[in-house]
């Protein structure tokens, strides 16, 4: 994907023919979704850009990703997956902005906007010395998701004139090389005032001090007019990840939705929903739809429509009726529940159809990973598919489900109907405890104080990210139960990678832990040559995960950073975990669906002096 600006003119030089484009980098389609979606910056070169909003992509020709569990969640009618370029016309389906405007030059320092270098077209040039030009390195933004330049000009001149550039002269930017810290970076003026350094700017007051207030603009959407906004501006490293955080959602295919008739109408749904049943059947037959589908009729094609339009219409009505933030809330308990049912209850391999899940249990009996370990069922997942959608973006802070929907930064100017989304397929393995046994274990004194303890640290935090709003604050799901599963997802992903050969990165986890439900689905999580080509789900063959668990439990029984590991009292951000540190519990950030909060090794193995017991040492 190739993040290009619309034109090329530049001020004081001939502009080049309107379809004429520059192609700056490429990204890829997924890349999109995880790591450079909307609103998210992207440097090329010696060049920065914003990737515009979804409302101004070419999606013409972008291909349609059917889930309609997720959709009705996320009150949409679909998904599609981002647009590829068409270089036979030299045009891309995804826009972009040149941000940050700032740009500074290494050897004669003035700082100016873009347009004011005079740049060759096509390049990012000072014209007086030929120099490439750097994009400015901080830029300020709110919680609320607004973004804009960092005032260099009130910064230097600390609020001794109202107006920018008043002055008359003309910014600085040089950076002294006496220290690597913000100290060495010096902001001066023409004018005559004193350089000043950008040491303190990140301070939380720096620019309230100032007299700086969020502006509200939304530079990623055209034609956004600027909102009010009352939330402190904080200033950032234009390469910090606080810049951009997405909020996505993901689900499983599962069936019906994933076979059958349903798997055949979806590609077709988009047409079919607002036509009548004669030009369905019609469409049907002239396009020979079902040619290699002759078990379906016509009549089965516009059953299936019907009930795809009855299930969007009563999502759409839910919608209305439920805020985005209790949507959110309701998201993982309804989609994870679907999903645990349909993995306990599996799905065989069917050769006469084309399957998305396939869900069976090992060819031997799991012995005594059920007398020995507490494990109540092993299922192999040998097909599944994910769509992973982006909702909106954060910045500053992480998401939390605590968030009020103001604090999540739109994606469009008016309310999406789609989103983007992309899909991976790959295989998994599912782990159930025995429900007996865990619901002894979870009521001993040692596991619920450790788990009191993380989740009252939670329920703080939900209620700060809240505010002062009349919406209920979710609870924290931190229970022994979900830490026990969530670590024991860790250690189990730790272990295959080291004995199955898969990088930590390319696994992943899924974790239901919730009221009823206590199962762990450890699953690959990329479409490239670490995906489904049977490993995975050979760790799931009885022998082979009774050793890997029993090595995994040996290896979490002893951190390197023991006895400190094992016997603080709150680890982790806002003190969200307890025995859990890089060396013993923490993933890839691609692996962890709870960012690496909300765990503890105690939970798996107990603690050395046996006064908590882990399940797995009962």
């Amino acid at each position: 994907m190739s993040p290009v600006p619309p034109r090329t003119r530049r001020r004081g030089l001939p502009s080049a023919p309107a379809t004429t484009v520059r192609k700056l980098g490429e990204i890829r389609r997924g890349q999109l979704i995880t790591t450079y979606g909307v609103g998210a910056m992207i440097a090329v070169e010696n060049e920065s850009f914003l990737i515009r909003g979804i409302d101004s992509w070419d999606v013409s020709e972008a291909h349609p990703i059917s889930e309609p569990r997720l959709a009705g969640q996320l009150g949409v009618s679909g998904f599609r997956l981002p647009p590829a370029p068409d270089p036979e016309r030299a045009r891309d389906g995804v826009r972009a902005v040149r941000f940050p405007e700032m740009y500074s030059c290494p050897h004669c320092h003035q700082l100016l906007p873009f347009r004011k270098f005079n740049s060759p077209p096509g390049r990012a040039e000072c014209s007086t010395c030929q120099e490439n030009l750097v994009p400015s390195r901080f830029v300020i933004a709110c919680t609320h998701g607004h973004l804009e330049d960092f005032p260099y000009w009130k910064w230097v001149h600390r609020g001794n004139r109202t107006e920018s550039g008043a002055c008359g002269g003309r910014l600085t930017f040089r950076a002294d090389g006496s220290t690597a810290s913000l100290r060495s970076v010096l902001i001066g003026c023409s004018c005559g005032v004193e350089e000043v350094s950008m040491e303190g700017s990140f301070r939380r007051q720096a620019l309230r001090d100032l007299g700086i207030r969020c502006a509200g603009r939304l530079p990623w959407l055209r034609n956004a007019p600027a909102v009010s906004c009352q939330e402190p501006p904080r200033t950032l490293q234009r390469g910090s990840s606080s810049v951009w955080f997405p909020v996505m959602h993901s689900a499983l295919s599962i069936p019906p939705w994933s076979q059958g008739i349903a798997k055949v109408v979806a590609p077709f749904y988009e047409i079919f929903k607002d036509e009548d049943d004669a030009a369905i059947k019609a469409y049907v037959r002239m396009q020979k739809m079902l040619l290699h589908h002759p078990a379906y009729t016509g009549d089965d094609v516009v059953a299936e429509v019907e009930r795809r339009r009855t299930a969007e219409s009563a999502a759409g009505e839910s919608a209305e009726d439920t805020e985005a933030g209790d949507r959110a809330r309701n998201y993982r308990r309804e989609i994870y529940e679907g999903e645990y049912q349909s993995l306990v209850k599996g799905h065989p391999e069917n050769a006469d159809e084309q399957q998305e899940f396939v869900c069976e249990p090992p060819v031997a009996p799991i012995g005594s990973l059920q007398s020995s370990h507490g494990l109540a069922q092993v299922m192999s997942v040998k097909k599944l598919r994910e769509v992973r959608a982006l909702k909106s973006f954060r910045r500053v802070e992480e998401p939390s489900e605590a968030d009020s929907p103001l604090r999540e930064a739109p994606i469009s100017l008016a309310k999406p109907s789609w989103l983007p989304a992309f899909e991976v397929s790959g295989e998994g393995v599912f782990v159930r405890l025995d429900p007996e046994r865990l619901q002894i274990w979870e009521q001993e004194p040692g596991q619920v104080a450790r788990a009191t303890r993380i989740r009252e640290n939670h329920d703080r935090l939900l209620s700060a990210r809240a505010g002062s709003t009349d919406r209920p604050v979710p609870s924290s799901p931190a229970t022994p139960r979900f830490l026990l599963l969530h670590a024991l997802a860790h250690v189990l992903i730790n272990e295959w990678s080291l004995d199955g050969g898969y990088p930590a990165a390319s696994l992943r986890e899924r974790i239901y832990g919730e009221g009823y439900m206590a199962g762990v689905l450890v699953y690959t999580a990329t479409s490239d040559s670490a995906g489904s080509l049977g490993g995975v789900v050979a760790q799931g063959e009885p022998d082979r995960l009774e050793a890997s668990l029993r090595a995994a439990l040996h290896r979490a029984s002893w951190c390197s950073n023991d006895p400190l590991c094992m016997e603080s009292e709150a680890s982790g951000t806002d003190g969200l975990n307890l025995a859990a540190c890089h060396a013993c519990l923490l993933l890839p950030e691609t692996s962890c669906e709870n960012n690496n909060i909300l765990l503890d090794r105690a939970a798996v193995v107990g603690t050395p002096d046996g006064r908590v017991p882990g399940f797995f040492t009962r």
